[in-house]
Protein backbone atom coordinates (compact mmCIF):
# COMPACT_ATOMS: atom_id res chain seq x y z
CA UNK A 1 0.00 0.00 0.00
CA UNK A 2 2.58 2.69 0.46
CA UNK A 3 4.50 1.49 -2.58
CA UNK A 4 1.00 2.80 -4.42
CA UNK A 5 0.96 6.10 -2.06
CA UNK A 6 4.51 6.44 -3.20
CA UNK A 7 3.75 6.05 -7.03
CA UNK A 8 1.15 7.73 -7.02
CA UNK A 9 2.62 10.95 -5.32
CA UNK A 10 5.34 11.00 -7.55
CA UNK A 11 3.23 10.87 -10.64
CA UNK A 12 1.52 13.99 -9.04
CA UNK A 13 4.64 15.85 -8.82
CA UNK A 14 5.54 15.07 -12.52
CA UNK A 15 2.08 15.80 -13.35
CA UNK A 16 2.23 19.45 -11.33
CA UNK A 17 6.09 20.15 -12.79
CA UNK A 18 4.96 19.21 -16.65
CA UNK A 19 1.98 21.46 -16.48
CA UNK A 20 4.03 24.50 -15.04
CA UNK A 21 6.82 23.98 -17.54
CA UNK A 22 6.05 26.93 -20.49
CA UNK A 23 5.64 25.78 -24.31
CA UNK A 24 8.62 26.71 -26.56
CA UNK A 25 9.38 26.85 -30.06
CA UNK A 26 9.21 23.11 -31.80
CA UNK A 27 6.57 22.24 -29.11
CA UNK A 28 2.82 21.52 -30.67
CA UNK A 29 0.16 23.84 -29.48
CA UNK A 30 -2.48 22.57 -27.47
CA UNK A 31 -5.91 22.37 -29.34
CA UNK A 32 -8.35 24.33 -26.54
CA UNK A 33 -11.93 26.09 -27.53
CA UNK A 34 -12.51 28.98 -25.62
CA UNK A 35 -14.99 32.05 -25.82
CA UNK A 36 -14.22 35.18 -27.11
CA UNK A 37 -15.30 38.28 -26.05
CA UNK A 38 -18.65 38.30 -27.94
CA UNK A 39 -19.27 34.66 -25.94
CA UNK A 40 -19.27 32.76 -29.27
CA UNK A 41 -16.70 29.68 -29.51
CA UNK A 42 -12.83 30.25 -30.49
CA UNK A 43 -11.62 26.81 -31.47
CA UNK A 44 -7.84 26.08 -32.11
CA UNK A 45 -8.44 23.04 -33.71
CA UNK A 46 -10.30 24.38 -36.51
CA UNK A 47 -8.06 27.57 -37.14
CA UNK A 48 -4.73 25.43 -37.74
CA UNK A 49 -3.71 25.33 -41.38
CA UNK A 50 -5.91 28.57 -42.17
CA UNK A 51 -3.03 31.21 -41.04
CA UNK A 52 -0.16 31.87 -39.05
CA UNK A 53 -1.56 32.64 -35.68
CA UNK A 54 -0.21 34.82 -33.18
CA UNK A 55 -1.33 34.09 -29.71
CA UNK A 56 -0.38 36.53 -26.71
CA UNK A 57 -1.01 36.17 -23.24
CA UNK A 58 -1.20 39.37 -20.84
CA UNK A 59 -2.33 39.17 -17.00
CA UNK A 60 -5.67 41.86 -16.82
CA UNK A 61 -7.68 43.66 -19.16
CA UNK A 62 -7.67 47.42 -18.78
CA UNK A 63 -3.95 47.47 -16.77
CA UNK A 64 -1.42 50.13 -18.20
CA UNK A 65 1.05 47.74 -19.57
CA UNK A 66 -1.85 45.37 -21.40
CA UNK A 67 -3.63 48.02 -22.45
CA UNK A 68 0.11 49.48 -24.30
CA UNK A 69 0.52 45.61 -25.46
CA UNK A 70 -3.18 45.38 -26.94
CA UNK A 71 -3.17 48.89 -28.83
CA UNK A 72 0.41 47.91 -30.04
CA UNK A 73 -1.06 44.57 -32.29
CA UNK A 74 -4.30 46.71 -32.94
CA UNK A 75 -1.74 49.08 -34.32
CA UNK A 76 -0.04 46.77 -36.17
CA UNK A 77 -3.40 44.59 -37.55
CA UNK A 78 -2.37 45.81 -41.04
CA UNK A 79 0.85 45.05 -41.18
CA UNK A 80 -0.12 41.57 -39.29
CA UNK A 81 -3.15 40.60 -41.57
CA UNK A 82 -0.76 41.36 -44.55
CA UNK A 83 1.76 38.82 -43.34
CA UNK A 84 -1.22 36.38 -43.36
CA UNK A 85 -1.18 36.22 -39.46
CA UNK A 86 -4.54 35.28 -36.80
CA UNK A 87 -4.10 37.75 -34.00
CA UNK A 88 -5.38 36.25 -30.27
CA UNK A 89 -5.64 37.56 -26.89
CA UNK A 90 -5.44 35.44 -23.95
CA UNK A 91 -6.43 35.60 -20.56
CA UNK A 92 -8.50 34.52 -17.63
CA UNK A 93 -10.57 37.50 -17.52
CA UNK A 94 -14.11 37.33 -18.25
CA UNK A 95 -16.22 37.21 -21.43
CA UNK A 96 -17.65 40.59 -20.00
CA UNK A 97 -14.41 41.85 -19.50
CA UNK A 98 -12.81 41.50 -22.66
CA UNK A 99 -15.69 42.77 -24.31
CA UNK A 100 -15.14 46.29 -22.23
CA UNK A 101 -11.19 46.06 -23.28
CA UNK A 102 -12.12 45.52 -26.78
CA UNK A 103 -14.28 48.11 -27.02
CA UNK A 104 -13.08 50.47 -25.15
CA UNK A 105 -9.55 50.18 -27.17
CA UNK A 106 -10.88 49.14 -30.46
CA UNK A 107 -9.36 45.82 -30.47
CA UNK A 108 -10.18 44.64 -34.07
CA UNK A 109 -9.44 40.74 -32.46
CA UNK A 110 -10.17 38.44 -30.33
CA UNK A 111 -9.88 38.36 -26.82
CA UNK A 112 -10.40 34.60 -24.97
CA UNK A 113 -11.79 33.79 -22.12
CA UNK A 114 -9.63 31.47 -19.84
CA UNK A 115 -11.48 31.43 -16.42
CA UNK A 116 -10.55 28.17 -15.44
CA UNK A 117 -7.14 28.89 -16.25
CA UNK A 118 -7.03 25.58 -18.54
CA UNK A 119 -5.55 26.98 -21.40
CA UNK A 120 -2.98 29.39 -19.63
CA UNK A 121 -1.66 26.21 -17.94
CA UNK A 122 -1.40 24.12 -20.64
CA UNK A 123 1.11 26.74 -22.54
CA UNK A 124 3.18 27.25 -18.72
CA UNK A 125 2.39 30.68 -18.34
CA UNK A 126 0.52 31.09 -15.03
CA UNK A 127 2.95 33.32 -12.65
CA UNK A 128 2.70 33.49 -9.28
CA UNK A 129 -0.17 35.86 -9.01
CA UNK A 130 -1.50 36.19 -12.65
CA UNK A 131 -0.78 35.13 -16.11
CA UNK A 132 2.92 35.60 -17.70
CA UNK A 133 3.33 37.98 -20.49
CA UNK A 134 4.35 35.72 -23.16
CA UNK A 135 3.62 35.77 -26.86
CA UNK A 136 3.67 32.42 -29.35
CA UNK A 137 3.50 32.49 -33.20
CA UNK A 138 2.28 29.09 -34.77
CA UNK A 139 2.52 28.39 -37.84
CA UNK A 140 -0.06 26.51 -40.01
CA UNK A 141 0.96 23.04 -38.98
CA UNK A 142 0.31 23.92 -35.65
CA UNK A 143 3.79 23.86 -34.39
CA UNK A 144 5.25 26.96 -32.46
CA UNK A 145 8.03 28.72 -34.32
CA UNK A 146 8.45 32.10 -32.23
CA UNK A 147 8.18 32.74 -28.94
CA UNK A 148 8.64 36.29 -27.14
CA UNK A 149 8.78 36.60 -23.36
CA UNK A 150 8.72 40.04 -21.49
CA UNK A 151 6.75 41.23 -18.74
CA UNK A 152 7.71 44.83 -18.83
CA UNK A 153 7.92 45.46 -22.50
CA UNK A 154 4.43 45.40 -23.57
CA UNK A 155 4.98 47.13 -27.12
CA UNK A 156 8.01 44.84 -27.90
CA UNK A 157 5.72 41.92 -28.47
CA UNK A 158 4.61 43.37 -31.79
CA UNK A 159 7.71 44.53 -32.91
CA UNK A 160 9.06 40.94 -32.32
CA UNK A 161 6.33 39.32 -34.02
CA UNK A 162 6.54 41.87 -36.82
CA UNK A 163 10.08 41.43 -37.28
CA UNK A 164 9.90 37.23 -37.04
CA UNK A 165 7.15 37.40 -39.75
CA UNK A 166 9.40 39.32 -42.04
CA UNK A 167 12.05 36.54 -41.52
CA UNK A 168 9.82 33.98 -42.13
CA UNK A 169 8.40 35.49 -45.59
CA UNK A 170 11.83 35.38 -47.28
Amino acid sequence: MKTLLVIASLFTILSVKAQTKQLDVGDTVPKFTLLNQDGKPFSMKDSIGKKVIVIFFYPKDESIMCTKEACAFRDSSSALIKAGALVIGINQGSVESHKKFATDDNLPYQLLSDPDEKVITAFGVKGKMYTDRVTYVVDKTGQIVFKYHSLTEGKKHTDEVLKFLREMKQ
